[in-house]
């Protein structure tokens, strides 16, 4: 199986209030530095087949008529690489 992802952003002209939000939050929670916020969305897509070019114009389309509203927002399309196996990591908490 291959993973293909699907980013869906506003488009630069429109107005992002969700972005505005998040920029004017992060001061007063001590992260200062960062200039501006977009907010998105990211599709995971699971493919069952290979990911040729046909694969990939089909997740293009289903984008383009479903996951993303094209007059207010652009999407870009890739495949996900797969990841390296990493070494399992543990984490605990609470009182000892």
């Amino acid at each position: 199986m291959a993973r293909v992802v699907v980013d869906v952003m506003l488009k630069p002209e429109i107005l992002d209030p969700q972005g505005q939000a998040v920029q004017r939050a992060l001061p007063r929670l001590g992260f200062d530095g960062v200039a501006d916020v977009r907010q998105g969305k990211r599709f995971e897509l699971e493919l069952a087949g290979p990911v040729d070019e046909a694969a990939l114009a089909r997740v293009r389309e289903m984008a383009a008529t479903f996951l993303a509203n094209t007059v207010i927002e652009d999407f870009e399309v890739r495949v996900e690489e797969a990841a390296a196996e990493a070494a399992p990591v543990t984490v605990s908490g609470g009182l000892s």
